[in-house]
């Protein structure tokens, strides 16, 4: 079960990094530093995150170049990343951030409380599905142990096309909050919230047998 979200920090100034600790500590996460794209990546090898807040001026392996080792990884290439940046060279600069796999793209100075409630949508994003997953393997166990195997066959299917279900809904969620559309964003959360209740009524139902 995970208790809390690991949000991983990037940015080559220290003072940068401590004003982010500074904003995002109100969301009682953990918060994971990383002060160059070569440490990002290798912070990436252990630990999963729920979102990737990262600047794109920096020395050496620059915000863009750091985003591509990210999104070629197969363990990595669906965290969203938030780019932030100091400079704003036009449209043609936000496209390329865009196009390198951010979620979202911000120029500094950024209101905080803008930022942390972008933030905060990306972690509860990921809580839930955590929860799902926790919740899919409670199943699976308890399927194991009550249910003769041509049942248990079938509630597999509907609990995996359930869990597709959620996994649609998870998708269209970020696709929303990469889009800024709050209307949108609430409808899509209000699905998501009723598809982990239709998977926690199916849990109740096997242990209440």
């Amino acid at each position: 079960m995970v208790h809390k979200a690991k949000i991983l920090l990037v940015d080559d100034r220290p003072e940068n990094l401590l004003a982010l600790e500074a904003i995002l500590s109100a969301l009682d996460q953990t918060l994971v530093r990383a002060s160059s794209g070569e440490e990002a990546l290798k912070a990436l090898l252990t630990d999963d995150f729920a979102v990737i807040l990262l600047d794109v001026q920096m020395p050496g392996m620059d915000g863009f170049e750091t985003a591509a080792h990210i999104k070629r990884r197969e363990r990595t290439r669906d965290i969203p990343i938030i780019f932030l940046t100091a400079i704003n060279h036009g449209p043609h600069h936000t496209f390329r951030g865009y196009a390198a796999g951010a979620v979202d793209y911000i120029s500094k100075p950024f209101d905080p409380w803008v930022l942390r409630a972008k933030v905060n949508v990306f972690v509860e994003l990921y809580m839930k599905n955590c929860q799902l997953r926790d919740q899919a393997a409670l199943l699976r166990k308890r399927l194991e142990t009550v249910l003769p195997s041509n049942e248990g066959a079938e509630v597999l299917a509907e609990l995996s096309s359930r869990l597709a279900a959620v996994e649609e809904q998870a998708e269209v969620l970020g696709k929303q909050v990469a889009a800024g559309s709050d209307a949108s964003l609430a409808a899509a959360d209000s699905q998501l919230r009723k598809r982990i209740g239709d998977l926690r009524a199916v849990l109740d139902a096997i242990e209440g047998r």
